[in-house]
């Protein structure tokens, strides 16, 4: 409706009759007065006759001006009138086009979708929508900037468009994500295919900007409105095919990334399960429906429990218990993944308090959390706030946090260990650790993977990792965990291979707090079955010492009957 009524309101000044009616005026009167004027000013000056009449060549003079004043009005009206048009038109291209890269944003892209469609079908064609998306974008940006972030956006637009036919439709939606449309032969869907394979080779090659160089890989899914031999009315609209692409992309993500899947049916059931999943962790945490479990650590030659390793859990009361190898990768992927640890580490240090201080607690850390700079400083805070003792924390890491940012962790680490907190690497050998980075990171403790620990069973080419991985450790005098025991074969072959610690399923399932106390408390190792330590004078203790031997502190082992 606006376009219109400036549209209305370029044509009125187009048609501006003010100035119209004056100039007609005056040409007129300037015709009129000019032909009595002139020939008797000619006359006069050939002193042939008298002077004009001075009226008339006012009127004369009057109507020179008004033409003057007309032609130039209208000259200007017209300047006003292309530098509006001017406008008007880079608001439209504002409006449809991405200024980054120049390609279509989302909103025109619905409307070139829908012209394609028509088009194709003219001509007994149908069309694919591929949706893209850049793998790790946002580490780009943290780690080089966003200038850089848009150069290397600028460039991937110009790739793809580079690899389209010339009736394609390419379309920045947002972000790193871009979609294009495209025709194709319906009977020859491998050309779609041929078309998604070149694309992938032509990221393949490293983004270059200003001496940066940087190596990057895309998820792409397709759709197309062509099912079951036939248009499917299902997906006549964008809207319909931009979110079939989409959930296709998904399943790349999820996937393992650079890669490509055409739209399945199923899906569709995956991202509503997803969504709900989304939905119910973010109650969750409103509602603290996430609770700590812990997994009992054992030294493993004299069975002596050591401490605990806190594993979250979900009792969600509509998805019932929700693994945290589903629910743990979501919230990373939405961003709440700190929030959870947050509040699973605060009651676990609650829990951890009550627990005889010999006992360590063991937390799993994110890769996401390592990327906050104060990571450090907030651990520290909420040790501080709920008074347990550094040197009775250990973090966890994995392998796959070394080759995000090397730089920062080994700054995160370091700033933990200062503090008296203890950090491990976990899942050794399962990620892209090298020697170079044990040797250099201060790790206070290696876990070896259930993985490798489970081959233990039958001797193997495998079960030799696990000989290498304790050979590593003493080497570098770095102690061990053996995660995943399981059964009383797997435990012998570990004592054989000298002290470690270890935990799994055959020392207990995971328990809960009250759980856990009950257990400490049987065997006496809950904080308040420490003894104080009352002041005694020095002549009773020397009296004491004449009599009898003093009372030496007992270990005790742990494990479930």
């Amino acid at each position: 409706m606006a376009k219109t009524k400036t549209d209305n309101a370029i044509g009125s000044a187009e048609r501006d009759l003010v100035a119209l009616g004056l100039a007609i005026a005056a040409i007129i009167l300037f015709v009129a007065t000019g032909s009595s004027v002139v020939p008797a000013a000619i006359n006069s000056l050939l002193g042939n006759g008298s002077s004009p009449d001075n009226l008339l060549v006012s009127a004369l003079l009057l109507n020179i001006v008004l033409i003057i004043f007309c032609w130039r009005r209208y000259r200007d009206l017209q300047s006003e009138i292309e530098e509006r048009r001017r406008a008007e038109e880079r608001a439209r291209e504002l409006a449809e086009i991405d200024p980054l890269t120049g390609c279509l944003n989302r909103r025109s892209m619905a409307g070139a979708t829908s012209a394609l469609q028509e088009f194709a079908k003219t001509r007994g064609l149908a069309i694919a929508y591929i949706m893209i998306d850049l793998d790790n974008f946002k580490q780009i940006n943290d780690m080089h900037g966003h200038s850089i972030g848009d150069a290397v956006l600028v460039q991937m637009a110009s790739r793809i468009r580079n690899q389209l036919p010339k009736e394609a439709r390419l379309a920045r939606l947002g972000g790193d994500e871009f979609a294009f449309v495209t025709p194709y032969d319906p009977v020859s869907r491998e050309r779609v295919d041929d078309l998604v394979v070149r694309l992938f080779e032509s990221m393949a090659v490293p983004f270059e900007h200003n001496g940066i160089s940087i190596d990057a890989t895309i998820s792409i899914g397709v759709t197309s409105d062509y099912e079951d031999n036939c248009i499917d009315p299902d997906v006549a609209t964008s809207d319909a095919l931009m979110q079939r692409a989409d959930m296709a992309m998904y399943q790349s993500k999820k996937e393992g990334k650079n890669r490509y899947f055409w739209f399945e049916p199923s899906m569709e059931d995956e991202l509503r399960f997803r969504h709900e999943l989304e939905s119910g962790i973010r109650r969750g945490l409103v509602n603290s429906e996430f609770v700590p479990y812990y997994e009992q650590q054992v030294d493993i030659e004299s069975g002596e429990l050591v401490g605990f390793e806190m594993l979250a859990r979900w009792h969600s009361p509509t998805m019932g218990k929700v693994s945290p190898e589903i629910f743990i990768p979501v919230a990373e992927d939405i961003g709440v993944i700190t929030e959870l640890s947050d509040q699973l580490m605060s009651q676990a240090f609650i829990d951890a308090r009550e627990w005889h201080e010999e006992l360590t607690l063991s937390i799993n850390i994110s890769p996401v959390q390592l990327r906050d700079p104060w990571f450090a400083q907030k651990i520290l805070k909420a040790l501080t706030e709920h008074n347990f003792p550094p040197h009775r924390l250990e973090i966890e890491i994995t392998e796959s946090c070394l080759h995000e940012n090397i730089g920062m962790v080994r700054s995160i680490i370091t700033s933990l260990r200062n503090q008296g907190v203890r950090v491990s690497l976990d899942d050794f050998g399962t990620g892209y650790s090298s020697l170079e980075q044990l040797r250099t990171l201060p790790f206070d403790r290696l876990k070896i993977d259930r993985s490798f620990v489970g081959e233990l069973r039958n001797p193997s080419t495998k079960s030799r990792i696990v000989d290498a991985i304790v050979s590593l450790g003493r080497g570098l005098e770095l102690p061990i965990t053996a995660e995943g025991i399981e059964d009383e074969e797997i435990l012998d072959a570990l004592k054989k291979m000298g002290k470690l610690k270890g935990q799994g399923y055959y020392y207990g399932q995971p328990e809960n707090a009250e759980e856990v106390a009950r257990r400490l408390k049987s065997a006496g190792r809950l904080a308040r079955d420490q003894a104080p330590e009352l002041p005694i004078a020095r002549e009773s203790v020397e009296e004491e010492e004449e009599h009898h031997e003093l009372p030496q502190p007992s270990g005790k082992r742990i494990v479930n009957e």
